[in-house]
């Protein structure tokens, strides 16, 4: 990858995170320009052509999956979900979520999508019922974290095709000379596979890093928010994690007396497929709460 490609992709990841982060806020094509440090003029053309999906359309999405979201694990009423998916009108809302998802908001709210795959990305199919996680990993607990720095690498695709961002985080010299037992591996994951199409799932892989450290060429910094979190430890290949997503998500969140706060899910690895045996391998699922 060319320095300049490189130079344009971080500040498209820029405007990616923006967004996330200011997904109910009025977005206009100035300000996302600016965030990114583009004339407006270039911006659109730049933002599509590096993305593959217009502006526009990005934020659409990403709006419409997290009413997907909100529709399968939440209470909430269809016009409110639609309100929050910035849509006036429940018709309007009710075309909107049909174009994209095939069936209309009520039929979806007691269907699994069609779309549904699981974490090695083949087809399933699914009794409509939440599956749940086997033995240790139905274990959750309520914990507090401080905010993490990290440095990390955008992947975007199916989350098992994460590998070779994380030999590259990993391995670069800059990185590699801070890592020590205390280092943290982290997955930040945006997209449930069972609503966003595989090619635009979204994960930051990262790991924990000094504030002095300045993230080498093609990798950024940012910091994971602090605050309450649910904790589910798993154990197993990772293929297992979405069925537990599926069972905090569909079955302990509901129960709890807890709501989730808007913001991805966290994935912290205890151990890593080098150190250990596919069936041996630790990772702690952390969804934050309101």
């Amino acid at each position: 990858m060319s320095d300049a490609r490189a130079y344009y992709e971080e500040r498209i990841i820029r405007v990616q995170m923006f967004i996330q982060d200011h997904l109910d806020d009025p977005m206009t094509l100035e300000k996302l320009a600016k965030v990114a440090c583009f004339s407006p003029f270039h911006f659109h053309r730049i933002f599509t052509a590096m993305t593959g999906e217009p502006l526009k359309e990005y934020i659409r999405r990403l709006l419409l999956e997290r009413a997907a979201h909100e529709l399968r694990y939440s209470n909430q009423p269809v016009v409110q979900v639609a309100l929050n998916a910035g849509y006036q009108t429940h018709e309007a809302f009710t075309r909107a979520f049909r174009n994209m998802f095939g069936v209309p908001p009520r039929q979806y709210r007691t269907e699994l999508p069609s779309r549904a795959r699981n974490r090695a990305g083949s087809p399933q199919v699914f009794n409509l019922r939440i599956l749940k996680p086997k033995g240790d990993a139905m274990d959750i607990r309520i914990e507090e974290f401080p905010p993490l720095d990290v440095v990390f690498i955008r992947h975007t695709g199916p989350y098992e095709e994460c590998g070779i961002a994380w030999e590259k985080l990993c391995s670069h010299p800059h990185v590699a000379k801070e890592l020590g037992p205390e280092t943290q591996a982290i997955g930040i994951c945006y997209d449930d596979p069972d609503i966003t199409e595989a090619d635009k799932i979204r994960m930051d892989v990262c790991v924990t890093a000094p504030p002095s450290l300045s993230p080498p060429e093609g990798m950024e910094k940012q910091t994971i928010k602090g605050g309450e979190y649910a904790v589910l430890t798993h154990r197993g290949p990772y293929e297992g994690l979405h069925d537990c997503y599926r069972w905090l998500f569909g079955e302990w969140l509901p129960s709890s007396g807890k709501e989730g706060a808007y913001g991805p899910s966290l994935e912290v690895y205890i151990n890593s497929p080098e150190e250990v045996a596919p069936q041996d391998l630790i990772t702690e699922i952390r969804v934050p709460l309101k």
